[in-house]
């Protein structure tokens, strides 16, 4: 890697993509990892996945209700200013309470969703 490597970006140059009526998002990537900024409509819910991919989400706007574990076993809510570290392979959903802005990041980048097999978050 070199300075000619260095990427600059600013989020509101970068499309929004719609990803359902209830979600809309913008990604930058890396070579090894993901960023994404997260919008979310009341009551969507995230449904149940784990993937390879640690993730850090933090909350912006909204409250998110987080359920961890195959077992459902572990519930959480994390509002504005929020940051939660979430292990690879954990199951996990999240309810989005009021209008959600968050951005999450994942390392290793999140190939579903740069190539759109990401299926849980679609119609």
């Amino acid at each position: 890697m070199s300075i000619a490597d260095l990427r600059s970006i600013n989020w509101d140059d970068i499309e929004l993509e719609t990803v359902n009526p209830s979600m809309q998002r913008r990604i930058v990537t890396g070579e090894q990892m993901t960023v994404a900024r997260v919008y979310f409509r009341d009551g969507f819910l995230v449904p149940m996945h784990s993937h390879h991919n640690e993730q850090i989400t933090q909350v912006l706007k909204g409250t998110m209700r987080f359920v961890f574990g195959a077992d459902r076993s572990e519930t959480r809510e994390f509002g504005p200013g929020d940051v939660v570290v979430i292990p690879a392979h954990l199951p996990h959903e999240a309810l989005c309470v009021g209008e959600v802005e968050e951005i999450d990041m994942w390392s290793p980048r999140r190939d579903d969703w740069l190539d759109g097999s990401d299926d849980y978050l679609r119609p």
